[in-house]
C-alpha cells in the first residue's frame, strides 16, 4: 500500500477516535492479507488513540485442540473462543470509567494464546481488532459484526497472499515443505470461508 492510500486509511480512523467514546474499528481478510500489518501501522499512527486487540487471542489452547481432535486444522472457525471473543467486544464498547480491560494477545512463535497480555485503558477511544472471522455469519461469529462501527475487508491478490503465508511459516519454525502443505490444506481452507463474508464489509481495502 502506498502512502496516500494509508493516510486516507488513518484519516478514516482517526474519525472514529472521538475522546469520551469507544468505538471499534475491525480489520477482515484471509490468512496473509496483511491484517495485523496494518492494524498495527494504524494504531502506531494514531499515537495513543487506539489499542489493537487481536482477534488470534481466542485461539484455543494446542492441549485443548488436540483433546477436540482439531489440531490439524487450527485456525478454522472452530478453533477459537468465537463467544469469548464476542464477549470481549461487548465489554469493550462500553467502558467502565477508571478499569482497565486485559485481552488475550496470541503468541506465533509459541503457537499459543497469552492471557491478559493486552490492556485497553478505559480512556482509549478506538480499537483496533483483526482476524480471519470478523464478517463470519455462522454459530457464535454472527455476533461479532453488530459489535463493530467499522469493519474493513482486506483483499490482496492469492498469489501474494499465499506466497506471504509460507514465508510466515517458515519464519515461525515450519520447514518449507510443511508450511506449503499446511497453507494448502488449511489456511486455503480457511481464506475460502473468509472470503465469503467481503460483501458484508463497509470499506474494501485493496492491499498490495
Amino acid at each position: 500500500m502506498d502512502a496516500e492510500g494509508f493516510d486516507r486509511l488513518a484519516a478514516r480512523a482517526r474519525g472514529l477516535a472521538v475522546p469520551g467514546s469507544r468505538r471499534i474499528l475491525g480489520l477482515a481478510g484471509a490468512p496473509g492479507a496483511g491484517k495485523s500489518t496494518l492494524a498495527e501501522r494504524l494504531v502506531a499512527r494514531l499515537d495513543g488513540l487506539a489499542v489493537l486487540v487481536p482477534m488470534d487471542g481466542f485461539h484455543l489452547a494446542q492441549a485443548e485442540l488436540e483433546r477436540l481432535g482439531r489440531a490439524d486444522r487450527k485456525g478454522a472457525p472452530d478453533t477459537f473462543d468465537a463467544a469469548g471473543y464476542a464477549a470481549l467486544l461487548t465489554r469493550l464498547r462500553t467502558p467502565e470509567p477508571g478499569v482497565t480491560v486485559y485481552a488475550p494477545a496470541f503468541d506465533r512463535s509459541l503457537e499459543e494464546p497469552i492471557a491478559g497480555a493486552v490492556p485497553v485503558p478505559s480512556e482509549v477511544p478506538l480499537v483496533v481488532t483483526e482476524g480471519n472471522y470478523l464478517l463470519h455469519d455462522e454459530g457464535p461469529w454472527a455476533a461479532v459484526l453488530p459489535l463493530l462501527d467499522e469493519a474493513w475487508y482486506l483483499d490482496l491478490d492469492d498469489r501474494s497472499r499465499v506466497s506471504r503465508l509460507v514465508e510466515r511459516h517458515v519464519r515461525f519454525g515450519k520447514d518449507r515443505d510443511r508450511a506449503e502443505r499446511w497453507v494448502r490444506e488449511s489456511d486455503e481452507s480457511n481464506a475460502r470461508l473468509v472470503v465469503r463474508g467481503r460483501d458484508r464489509a463497509h470499506l474494501v481495502v485493496a492491499m498490495s
